[in-house]
């Protein structure tokens, strides 16, 4: 995959960032470079690999979910908002 300055626009447009014009060739040579990197992956042979491969025969272990609310936390964490209200954050209407 070839990296230049359309394909840089594109992603600025899909990630709403703008990258200023004199960064734009650091950036473009930076994204070669991970592309590169990541195309060596596609040189690997896996035809023998099992789809299901994984380090470990393992299962990942899981806990029982129960619910835990510590007022003390709570409290610490909305005494640094800079509004708060009935135990909630208060923020700026953005959706009209």
């Amino acid at each position: 995959m070839q990296v230049d300055d359309a394909l840089l626009t594109k992603l600025e447009k899909l990630s709403f960032l703008k990258v200023s014009d004199d960064k734009r060739e650091e950036i473009i040579a930076q994204l070669s470079e991970i592309v590169s990197f990541v195309d060596n992956l596609s040189e690997l042979n896996t035809d023998n690999v099992d789809e299901k491969f994984a380090m470990s025969n393992n299962a990942t272990l899981l806990r029982e979910d129960i619910a835990f609310c510590n007022p003390e936390i709570n409290e610490s964490i909305l005494k640094n908002a800079p509004l708060s209200g009935d135990h909630f954050f208060i923020v700026p209407k953005i959706i009209e």
